[in-house]
């Protein structure tokens, strides 16, 4: 296992502050020893400063706020936005609305961010970094939107649809990376972890 060539892992007690069951699957794949503790924070959607910068503060926020009362744990915190001409989608609260989100997607080529944050308070070690992701969709017709969103998939997903399952059906190519869009870019995750460590823990 990689992990095992990390120096200091061993000696952590590692959390992801998410409530996301893609990101918990996605560490779970790669052989990640953790466990969940919800963050106490209510995340921001609106964005003055760029989009960049909104999902970099969203889980800088989150791997913090668990942080604060788990010190000595490694604390990861992580937030991902679809946007599409610079507007953020959400996730969807009704059918219109998902309706919507995949009609603007249509034909379309838009964007999806994911911030990771490696929090140990311990250290007063914070460590953030974000990730950007292209994807295109072919061009859809009303009657498979309605299909897909009778899916019920789109509901508790950001831009209202996920690419690792029946929404694959919708992208005709992605540049950058797979799992960045399914809510964790696990090689710019091991990346930082690596050096997160050899920084922090002796």
């Amino acid at each position: 296992m990689l992990f095992s060539l990390i120096s200091g892992l061993e000696r952590l007690n590692i959390i992801l502050a998410s409530a996301s069951p893609r990101r918990f699957e996605l560490l779970q794949q790669i052989g990640l020893d953790f466990k969940v503790v919800l963050p106490d924070i209510e995340e921001k959607i609106e964005h003055q400063t760029g989009i960049e910068n909104l999902v970099l503060q969203n889980a800088k926020e989150k791997a913090l706020s668990v942080a604060q009362k788990y010190p000595e744990s490694l604390v990861i915190g992580a937030d991902t936005i679809v946007s599409i001409n610079n507007q953020i989608l959400g996730k969807p609260n009704f059918e219109e609305d998902a309706f919507k989100m995949l009609q603007s997607l249509s034909g379309k080529t838009h964007q999806v961010y994911t911030a990771i944050a490696l929090a140990l308070k311990k250290y007063d070690a914070l460590k953030s970094d974000v990730v950007c992701t292209n994807v295109t969709f072919r061009s859809l017709n009303n009657d498979e939107i309605w299909a897909y969103i009778n899916t019920g998939e789109p509901f508790d997903k950001a831009g209202a649809y996920g690419i690792q399952g029946q929404g694959a059906l919708l992208v005709e190519k992605i540049n950058g990376c797979f799992y960045n869009v399914v809510g964790l870019p696990l090689t710019k995750f091991y990346l930082m972890l690596v050096e997160f460590l050899q920084h922090y823990v002796v």
